[in-house]
């Protein structure tokens, strides 16, 4: 399984070049059976990614455009009367697959970015008094445009809650960025992939995952950072049980990702950044953008030992 998972990085790579740390992340997220926020300016490579990941995990694919006059039934689907059989018939929406991407989330309205709430959460969605489950595995991964461009609505704490990871790709380096202009364009590239793993061995993945080992030391130094969100001033809010579970559960799948059964505190290090800078608001800061300067500040002062 592990030559599996070496494929999978390399093929994804092979697309999105010059950001093996985001796509590991991003790949982690998955195997913690967790959603994914990618934050970022236009055309920095999210829809890319998404579209590669798909086709590495073998799971069917929709895409949402998010757009201010989304509807929630645009994206959980409606029943329409059908006057041969004489009933109504539900045609679900392109919520019904394995992974979907949610397009420029933050452009469409609260009410339509609600629609997704309790699909993230419970695998399931509820619509005309029926409850429809989901398929599985289940992913979302949204993009969203950096909130200070025009015609944005900020998500909500209990929307960004439901994403076990937030991302940024940023801009590539230079010689990465050369390779790109010097190549096929990155869409040409999709339809000739092929999927790396199937359902059962993406389960099985994730099944791995649950079972690597976190010792008494490695959990009470994820309670000694979740205690200080909680208790220091600049803290606006802390963590919540959930941000907790989250940072376990990735830290775990990056152990995995990295060939061992045992979590580290490095390992807690590395995805620390993208599980909670986006659950975490500085007091003082009230646009809400000041997750990032608190988690330097928890890599910095709280031990590890």
């Amino acid at each position: 399984m592990r030559s599996r998972l070496d494929e999978c990085l390399q093929a994804v790579n092979e697309v999105l070049l010059g950001k093996e740390t985001q796509v590991r992340l991003a790949l982690t997220c998955l195997i913690a059976d967790g959603h994914l926020l990618i934050e970022d300016l236009p055309g920095m490579g999210k829809t890319t990614l998404s579209h590669t990941l798909a086709k590495v995990l073998g799971l069917s694919f929709q895409r949402i455009q998010f757009t201010s006059d989304l509807l929630p039934s645009d994206i959980l689907g409606t029943s329409v009367f059908d006057k041969d059989s004489g009933r109504f018939v539900f045609h679900p929406g392109p919520i019904f697959a394995e992974l979907v991407l949610a397009d420029e989330i933050n452009r469409a309205t609260p009410k339509s970015q609600s629609a997704l709430l309790e699909a993230m959460e419970e695998g399931q969605v509820t619509i005309e008094g029926a409850t429809r489950p989901l398929p599985q595995p289940f992913f979302v991964i949204a993009t969203q445009n950096p909130t200070t461009q025009g015609g944005t609505f900020a998500l909500p704490e209990s929307q960004l809650d439901r994403f076990l990871m937030r991302l940024s790709l940023g801009y590539p380096a230079k010689a990465a960025e050369k390779a790109l202009l010097m190549g096929e364009a990155r869409r040409d590239l999709l339809p000739r992939m092929s999927a790396v793993l199937d359902h059962a061995q993406l389960s099985a993945l994730q099944a791995q995952a649950r079972a690597v080992r976190a010792s008494d030391a490695l959990v009470d130094y994820v309670l000694r950072l979740v205690e200080a969100t909680r208790t220091q001033p600049q803290f606006a809010y802390g963590l919540s049980p959930r941000g907790s579970l989250a940072l376990l559960a990735a830290a775990k799948a990056w152990a995995l990702l990295l060939d061992r059964d045992y979590v580290i505190p490095e390992d807690v290090q590395a995805v620390l950044p993208s599980v909670v800078s986006h659950r975490l608001r500085e007091r003082a800061d009230p646009t809400g953008q000041g997750g990032g300067a608190l988690v330097q500040w928890l890599l910095r002062e709280v031990p590890a030992l």
